[in-house]
């Protein structure tokens, strides 16, 4: 609804002191021109928007105005009583704060709408841990996020396996929490690095402050370089059969695979096998996952899969007919 988006425009401005019309549109999801008949609107309304021409300028609210229309509605509610999680917050030292905001929120939003509020939280929750992955240790975590805090330069040894590791000092810029993973983003030496929290084998903050850029937008690098880190991944392509009871077990099969594709069951006289494509890291990555499957999956390409797989069978049951005679 546009007054919703007028006041979002409100709070926006109020909250960033100045935006320009395109960073307004992208955060809105309209078009430049929407902004600035919005704009309009608001100066009708009596609303002091001003606009500032050339290299930093754009829109923002006049003097010291501000406003105190924060009413909620449903949806948003919903979201901000979703939007949290307990683990992630207790890694940070912060999960005994989080409730007690939380319960402050709660008493701030109106009696009407606290059943909203209770309804998100008993019907929807978010669990960011794996079912496979195990808790990695992040001791160093309340360390790191103190040298974000406080822009001061980090020192650490970082182990880069293999009995390898290195020390670097970096500028800390944020923290990342991907699925239960923790990594700091962290510059050294003009570049921006990921470093796993879990691989510091020790660390200690330095007096010596850094200057954080102006144009590091943390959630941009970190999308930027998730595809720059799936894109080096190896593609070893597969294209299967799979019997029916066992297509969902595909999806389970391993960290470094993907089901790209899965084709309608076959014509009538094959017991309604699937034709499925997969992408995996690298062969042996392929052969180790679909030799599990035994007679409930076939290999239709690559054909050194199959006859790799056929191999591996037959080794299997000769290892195995040793032990029984």
């Amino acid at each position: 609804m546009r007054a919703d988006r007028l006041l979002s425009i409100m709070l926006l401005l109020q909250a960033h002191q100045r935006m320009t019309a395109n960073d307004l549109a992208e955060r809105l999801e309209v078009s430049e021109r929407t902004i600035h008949r919005d704009m309009e609107a608001l100066g009708m309304a009596g609303i002091p928007v001003i606009a500032e021409r050339g290299a930093g300028g754009g829109w923002s609210l006049l003097g010291e105005y501000r406003t105190n229309l924060t009413g909620l509605n449903e949806a948003e509610i919903q979201a901000l009583f979703l939007a949290r999680s307990p683990r992630l917050l207790d890694d940070l030292g912060l999960g005994k704060a989080a409730e007690i905001a939380f319960t402050k929120l709660f008493a701030a939003v109106p009696s009407k709408s606290r059943h909203d509020a209770e309804s998100a939280s008993q019907r929807i929750y978010v669990d960011v841990t794996g079912w496979n992955r195990s808790e990695e240790s992040v001791p160093l975590l309340p360390l790191l996020q103190e040298a974000v805090w406080q822009e001061r330069k980090l020192k650490f040894t970082y182990d880069r396996g293999n009995d390898c590791s290195v020390e670097r000092v970096v500028d800390p810029l944020g923290l990342v929490a991907k699925g239960s993973v923790w990594y700091l983003v962290a510059a050294i030496d003009g570049d921006i690095r990921n470093y796993r929290v879990s691989r510091m084998l020790q660390a200690e903050l330095t007096d010596q402050a850094f200057v954080r850029p102006e144009s590091f937008d943390l959630v941009k690098h970190w999308h930027q370089s998730n595809v720059e880190f799936k894109s080096r991944f190896p593609r070893y392509a597969v294209t299967v059969r799979v019997h029916p009871e066992a297509v969902n077990r595909l999806y389970i099969i391993g960290r470094f695979s993907r089901v790209e594709r899965v084709d309608p069951p076959d014509e009538v006289g094959e017991n309604g096998w699937a034709r499925v494509s997969i992408c995996f890291q690298f062969e042996d990555d392929a052969c180790e996952c679909l030799l599990g499957f035994g007679d409930q999956l076939e290999i239709i390409e690559p054909q050194e899969l199959r006859r790799k797989i056929i191999s591996r069978a037959r080794s299997v049951i000769a290892f195995y007919d040793k032990r029984v005679s």
